[in-house]
């Protein structure tokens, strides 16, 4: 068993949020230390915790959208690595939407998984809890103005749940300039 096989074990079997509205499922997609695209979110919502796959959900098919690629290739664990910020669902705040993914969990195995992973060559920082989490406390929406500011290792990009719908109305800059740089170096990447 290789050392990232054992890391992953360790992660699936972590039990450190013991608690959890829904319990402790740790999700996330690293299948190979060949990976090539990281991709950081939040946190699993309550149908990837169902499921136990990352980003099946609507946003991920958003997610998948802002980035051309289908199902089979956004889940090709070979090629991207999915490493949110928490890896076991939050619970609901009191506005109902998700709650912030847990502050231990990034500590805890972040930096483990990424030594793991030395062939990365961009990651995706999907939301403010990723990128606060980088960079320190910002904005979304200048990060994402920015984003050759973070190049060639980040990429920053909003949470694509449905609220990113109103927000990219208002920063029509998203989809003129932003989405066309992130599908070429994303293709770049996993060609």
């Amino acid at each position: 068993m290789s050392a990232l096989e054992k890391l992953l074990q360790e992660v699936r079997a972590c039990h450190f949020c013991e608690g959890l509205p829904l319990g402790p499922k740790p999700i996330l997609q690293v299948g190979s230390s060949k990976a090539r695209l990281l991709i950081a979110g939040q946190a699993p919502g309550t149908l990837a915790h169902e499921s136990g796959i990352t980003f099946n959900d609507p946003s991920g098919d958003r997610l998948r959208e802002w980035l051309q690629i289908d199902r089979q290739m956004f889940y090709n664990d070979a090629l991207i690595a999915i490493v949110p910020m928490g890896f076991c669902y939050p619970g609901k705040g009191k506005n109902g939407g998700d709650l912030p993914p847990r502050k231990e969990c990034a500590p805890r195995w972040r930096d483990k998984i990424l030594q793991q992973l030395p062939e990365l060559k961009l990651t995706l920082l999907v939301g403010s809890y990723a990128q606060n989490y980088i960079f320190g406390k910002g904005t979304v929406t200048d990060r994402v103005k920015n984003y050759k500011n973070y190049l060639p290792d980040f990429f920053p990009l909003p949470h694509p749940s449905w609220r990113t719908l109103a927000w990219a109305k208002k920063n029509p800059y998203f989809q003129e300039d932003v989405l066309f740089a992130l599908r070429q170096k994303v293709k770049e990447i996993l060609k």
